[in-house]
């Protein structure tokens, strides 16, 4: 599936008509982009810099008029060039020039905006369209748009508004008018607004009040401050579990704020917050829960979401090289069941992966979380890593975790390869060992996958073993237990009856019995290892009745 684009006046109505303007647009059609990047004085003449030429949207970063302007005369339309340029120089007429030549969109960055919020929302943009179309498990509809959430907030309550996160970082606004304070025009830029209004806050018992309640807080105007009067109203997270008395959970997502303009704010305001706040909590929690554009993108090129994937697009769309060998790690719960914490854990793998190989990539899906390596074929420092970090993280997940190291495959094409590797490793092992290889593994892998396809094909069943269990239930006996236990040790009746805690003739009676019974000569070497195959193979069906189903690990 390929990777959707976003048209670029959706992100330039993301960012707000007061910080960014498009200057020019090739022929006026429609642009379109799904990547974005910083771009360096040096990215202008050193080629070959993967992120830089792959992506459509360039962020020209400290780049001056003249530097910009020469690079775009230079650009060859066959090549690699971006669709679009967003730039702070924007303004000089070289380089608008120079852009129209190229048949590049040039958009004009406002001189104060700073880059990594640009690029943040910027990156929001992109996930969210992603997320909203390829994601299987949430569904988006026309509504589910915090920026439009934020418009149809301002057109009901007269103000300004801004949907802010929990680190008071602005998620999304209204459309502003010349009636926006100088807080709203910093906030939005992405800077703190004035230290004495932040004290003010402090002081009226507003940040306090947005964590204790769920109410809506009236801030007053502060005419020294040239700041007008707010409406705050705290965003939380939902919760089906855990919830007071409002009914909300104490998992603050962020805050809606409401800036009076030329018209007081609307007398049911309140209500109209109280109700946005709701949506917003929704809306929120599905954009953080659905998988990222780069998580997507990972998924893919992993091979766990099926279909043709076009590998050297989805390397540059990474920023990670096509040729060379890599390696994958799958990590896991050591019951099997799926992460608890499993945001925590992928932050968490990201940081310690990218101290380790700063090209890492790190994607969960399903019950497991997946590490790739590019340009690494080291198995025996690949695997003191992964054990020393799960060995870190197993105190995140109360379960405790245990992974599997791939063997190094050649090039990126063969990735999937290696995550399958590492899912037959975990399938077929337990958590008695933390962290191993197939190379390590290989017979309780291989023991198990046979014992898989036997119990998944009924016409390898033996009936014998049936009339072995039916007997069991109408005699109250533990026939099947005993011959299990007696062939576990090669026949050795001594040892057999130790474990079972019997005498050694009572055993020799039981499994003359299961002769009997199964019609079988227990003497004979290839009954002796049929019989344990197919005991093993039906204990595998009872305790994992989902192992006839391929697909059910991806669904769990």
């Amino acid at each position: 599936m390929a990777i959707r684009e976003v048209r670029l006046d959706a992100v330039l109505r993301a960012l707000g008509g007061s910080f960014v303007e498009l200057v020019f647009a090739p022929s006026g059609d429609d642009v379109f982009v799904d990547s974005v990047v910083f771009a360096e004085v040096g990215d202008l003449t050193r080629p070959g810099t993967a992120d830089v030429e792959s992506s459509e949207l360039w962020l020209a970063v400290g780049i001056g008029a003249a530097e910009l302007a020469a690079w775009l005369n230079r650009v060859d339309q066959k090549g690699s060039a971006p669709r679009a340029v967003m730039s702070k120089e924007a303004s000089d007429t070289s380089v608008r020039a120079a852009a129209q030549r190229a048949g590049i969109a040039l958009i004009a960055v406002h001189p104060d905006a700073r880059w990594d919020r640009l690029f943040t929302t910027i990156r929001g943009v992109l996930d969210h369209s992603v997320s909203r179309q390829d994601s299987e498990d949430v569904v988006f509809g026309s509504d589910t748009d915090l920026f439009e959430l934020a418009q149809n907030v301002a057109s009901l309550t007269r103000g300004m508004v801004s949907i802010e996160d929990e680190r008071s970082h602005v998620m999304a606004y209204s459309a502003s008018g010349d009636a926006a304070d100088e807080l709203r025009r910093q906030s939005i830029l992405g800077r703190e607004g004035p230290r004495e209004y932040l004290r003010k806050l402090q002081e009226w018992g507003v940040f306090e009040s947005l964590r204790r309640s769920d109410d809506v807080v009236e801030v007053p105007a502060h005419e020294d401050l040239a700041i007008r009067r707010r409406l705050v109203v705290p965003i939380r997270r939902i919760s089906e579990n855990v919830k007071g008395e409002s009914g909300f959970s104490s998992d603050l997502l962020g805050t809606i704020w409401v800036q009076e303009g030329p018209l007081p704010i609307a007398g049911d305001a309140e209500r109209v917050l109280r109700g946005a706040a709701a949506i917003a909590a929704r809306l929120i929690s599905r954009i953080r829960d659905a998988p990222s554009n780069e998580a997507i993108q990972v998924q893919r090129l992993l091979g766990v979401r099926g279909g043709g994937v076009d590998v050297p697009s989805l390397a540059a769309s990474l920023s990670i090289p096509m040729s060379g060998p890599a390696m994958v790690i799958g990590v896991a719960s050591v019951g099997g069941s799926v992460l608890s914490g499993s945001g925590e854990l992928v932050s968490s793998l990201r940081l310690h992966a990218s101290a380790f190989h700063r090209e890492s990539l790190v994607s969960a899906f399903g019950a497991r979380i997946y590490v790739l390596f590019p340009r690494t074929q080291s198995v025996k420092s690949t695997v003191s890593w992964t054990r020393e970090v799960v060995a870190r993280l197993d105190k995140v997940s109360p379960s405790g975790l245990r992974a599997a190291v791939s063997s190094p495959v050649s090039t990126l094409a063969e990735v999937a390869r290696a995550r399958a590797e590492v899912d037959r490793v975990l399938d077929g092992t337990s958590g008695d060992v933390r962290v191993t290889t197939l190379a390590d593994s290989r017979t309780p892998v291989l023991l198990g996958e046979i014992m898989d396809a036997i119990a998944a094909d009924e016409q390898l069943h033996d009936p014998r073993i049936d009339a072995l269990d039916v007997y069991d239930r109408r005699n109250g006996s533990n026939m099947r237990e005993s011959v299990s236990v007696y062939l576990a040790h090669s026949g050795d009746v001594r040892r057999a009856s130790e474990q079972l805690r019997i005498h050694p003739n009572t055993l020799r009676y039981r499994i003359k019995r299961v002769e009997e019974i199964t019609d079988t000569d227990l003497s004979e070497p290839s009954t002796r290892l049929l019989m344990e195959i197919q005991l093993a193979a039906s204990a595998r069906a009872v305790s994992s009745p989902n192992l006839s189903d391929p697909s059910s690990t991806l669904r769990e």
